[in-house]
């Protein structure tokens, strides 16, 4: 499983809050939303946090095994 658990705190890091990437960077609620229930999400809305973080790609996700047996 992807989580962006990494990017809540980056961007409390950077000062970035979530009214800030939808009203200044106009990100949409839906892809906060899809982040914040560590649904998938495009590469391309990786690529735009990490530029408007000024991050890498493991400073806003990572992976974590799932406990399901194949």
């Amino acid at each position: 499983m992807i989580s962006y658990d990494r990017l809540w705190e980056t961007m409390r890091n950077h000062g970035v809050t979530q009214y800030a990437l939808i009203h200044t960077y106009h990100i949409s609620p839906g892809q906060i939303t899809r982040l914040k229930r560590n649904e998938s999400v495009s590469t391309h809305t990786i690529d735009m946090f990490c530029e408007i973080l000024h991050c890498k790609v493991e400073d806003i996700m990572e992976y974590k095994p799932s406990n399901d047996k194949l």
